[in-house]
C-alpha cells in the first residue's frame, strides 16, 4: 500500500466515524423528542377525552305501582365525572301504564338519569297516546312520579282540540292534562297565566 492509498483510506476512514458521531448525536436525540412528543400529546388526547360513547343503548326500569318505562337511543354520550346522566342522540321512549294506554315519547336528544331515570327530552319532542298528541321543544319527564311537563313551542291535538300553549303539564298515569296559556293584558306590564284541564280516560 503506498502514501497516497492509505492516506485516501485514513480520510473516508475519518469521514465515516465523523458522519456515525454527528448521527448518535443529533438524529437519536431528535427521534428520541419526537417519540417523547408523541407519547406526551397521546397522554394530553386521554386528558381531555372526559367521555365515553355508547351506540344503541336500551334501558327498562319499573316501578312499585307495576308501570315500566323504557328508552332507547342510537347514541349516548356519558361524563366521567358524573356517569349517572346520559345525554342521548335520537331518543325513543315507552311508558307501559299499567291498565292504561302506552305513551311514546321521541324527540332528537334526551339527558337521562340512570339512577331515578328521570329524563329531559329537547328538539323535536313527540308525545302521543290514543286520541291525543302534544308536540314541543322542551319535556321534563319523571318517571318516579309519573308527571311531564311541556314547554316552548307546545302545540296540543286531541280528537276535538288543537291549541297552541305555553306550558301543559300531564299526568301519564290518568292521562289527565293542564294546559297553561299566556294572555296579554292590555295596558299592563305582566302577563296573566289562564289553565284549562283536560281529563283523561282513566
Amino acid at each position: 500500500m503506498n502514501k497516497k492509498t492509505g492516506l485516501q483510506f485514513l480520510m473516508i476512514f475519518t469521514i465515516i466515524i465523523i458522519s456515525l458521531w454527528f448521527y448518535l448525536k443529533y438524529f437519536t436525540r431528535n427521534l428520541k423528542n419526537i417519540k417523547e412528543a408523541t407519547i406526551i400529546e397521546k397522554i394530553n388526547e386521554n386528558l381531555n377525552n372526559n367521555s365515553t360513547y355508547i351506540d344503541n343503548i336500551d334501558y327498562v326500569s319499573s316501578d312499585a305501582k307495576g308501570n315500566t318505562y323504557q328508552i332507547t337511543a342510537k347514541l349516548a354520550e356519558i361524563k366521567i365525572e358524573n356517569p349517572d346522566v346520559m345525554f342521548l342522540n335520537d331518543v325513543i321512549a315507552f311508558v307501559f301504564i299499567k291498565d292504561s294506554d302506552t305513551v311514546k315519547i321521541t324527540s332528537n336528544f334526551g339527558k337521562y338519569n340512570s339512577k331515578n331515570s328521570d329524563t329531559i327530552f329537547s328538539e323535536n319532542v313527540i308525545v302521543i297516546y290514543p286520541g291525543h298528541k302534544i308536540t314541543s321543544e322542551y319535556l321534563e319527564f319523571s318517571f318516579l312520579s309519573n308527571l311531564g311537563t311541556f314547554t316552548t313551542n307546545v302545540i296540543y291535538t286531541g280528537e276535538k282540540t288543537n291549541l297552541f300553549a305555553d306550558k301543559i303539564e300531564m299526568d301519564l298515569t290518568t292521562k289527565d292534562t293542564k294546559i297553561f296559556m299566556n294572555e296579554s293584558q292590555i295596558f299592563d306590564d305582566y302577563y296573566e297565566t289562564q289553565k284549562v284541564l283536560i281529563e283523561g280516560t282513566r
